[in-house]
């Protein structure tokens, strides 16, 4: 067993597990939405990409490019939870909830796409 792609995979699922958990919920209801489950996901998916840097294949290239966009949609969504908590005065309404949860959404795609992209890549590996 090779403990690099034991490590490269458990963070890859887990980045999808934790976008999931972070996405699941009433759309526009700011309570089904924990802020620390989106801090770990971005945490989790920022580690994933530091993963990915080192693959040089044509697989690893659409790894990594999955992982940017999961990131950027990510830390896009803790953007606007932030614009949303610290600069409007009304707070989290269910618009600016919608919109986060709208983009985290848009990562959890991306990181479904990545753990396609491994299941695929392992079934296809040879001993």
């Amino acid at each position: 067993m090779n403990l690099e792609k034991v490590i490269f995979g458990f963070f890859i699922v887990l980045a999808a597990t934790l976008n999931f958990g972070f996405f699941v919920g009433d759309l526009s209801n700011p309570e089904h939405h924990d802020i620390y489950e989106l801090f770990a996901a971005i945490v989790v998916n920022l580690i994933a990409t530091v993963l990915k840097f080192g693959d040089r294949t044509q697989i690893g290239a659409v790894h990594l490019s999955t992982s940017l966009v999961a990131d950027l949609q990510l830390i896009a969504a803790a953007m606007v939870w932030g614009y949303g908590t610290h600069i409007l005065s009304t707070g989290m309404t269910p618009d600016i909830t919608a919109k986060v949860v709208s983009l985290s959404g848009g990562a959890l795609f991306a990181n479904i796409v990545s753990v396609i992209i491994l299941m695929s890549e392992t079934i296809m590996q040879r001993r």
